[in-house]
């Protein structure tokens, strides 16, 4: 498996279409409370939108796309509404994977699983094993997932690995061992239903991500809101520490 350096160590490629999307997706309690509908028909319309964003993610050839589905706060929601969530994950699974088999679309699915029912688990690991040498579009879907406790679990894995690097440890040695070991860090973040925080997502590898928050809700965010986020995303400068300055003589030197 190939590990990739962080932006806080070497200086990323910078290309016009992001190689990697994060995305929280966010709203679609506020879309159904809208249309006088129960939160859970928010919930439904907005499992249906993903098939839209990965598709598109393809036709634009962006690598990775990590979507923030269920996070390890969201056990506080109430009872009914975390089991239909529970529900929803495992029926998007089975209905969606084979379709993302034929298109090419590697599913990966990051956060602790300890939680879930053992039909959830298997379902998972099916769905991973059913596209694991699909070489297109890798789209990951962090479910119970937290930043913290990613961070934790890689400490925890690294020590037991590598205990005579105790005190020594480096951000290369902790970098392999998070749940996304396998993914650049992420060019693009995106966050719809008008909120501006990132809510315990990809703590770690968000460092040096343009962030990009829109008022658009979740079940509303098609194709042309994601063009909006990524020409908002090339109209940055992505220095990485650097001044304008370097940037420019960076540019200057590469177009001679």
């Amino acid at each position: 498996m190939a590990f990739f350096s962080s932006a806080t160590k070497t200086i990323p490629v910078v290309a016009e279409i992001p190689k990697h999307i994060a995305v929280i997706m966010d709203g679609n309690g506020r879309w159904a409370r809208k249309r006088f509908l129960p939160r859970v028909a928010g919930h439904a319309r907005g499992a249906e939108m993903i098939r839209d964003l990965v598709k598109s993610c393809s036709d634009m050839k962006v690598e990775y796309l990590t979507l923030f589905a269920f996070s390890s706060e969201n056990w506080r929601r109430p009872e009914e509404e975390v089991s239909f969530l529970m529900g929803l994950f495992m029926r998007a699974l089975k209905r969606e994977v084979i379709s993302m088999n034929e298109n090419n679309v590697k599913l990966m699915v990051i956060g602790d699983r300890s939680r879930f029912d053992a039909s959830l688990i298997k379902q998972i690991e099916d769905s991973e094993q059913m596209t694991e040498n699909n070489t297109g579009l890798i789209l990951t879907i962090a479910a119970n997932y937290g930043g913290r406790w990613d961070v934790l679990q890689a400490v925890n894995k690294m020590q037991l690995a590598e205990p005579q690097l105790a005190g020594t440890f480096q951000e290369e040695h902790l970098t392999s061992y998070l749940s996304m070991n396998y993914a650049p860090e992420p060019d693009l973040f995106i966050r719809t239903g008008g909120e501006s925080r990132i809510s315990n997502f990809l703590l770690w590898q968000l460092a040096y991500t343009e962030l990009y928050f829109t008022d658009t809700l979740w079940p509303d965010f098609n194709e042309a809101a994601l063009n909006l986020a990524i020409q908002s995303y090339q109209k940055r400068e992505r220095r990485f520490g650097r001044t304008s300055e370097q940037l420019s003589g960076v540019i200057a030197d590469t177009a001679t």
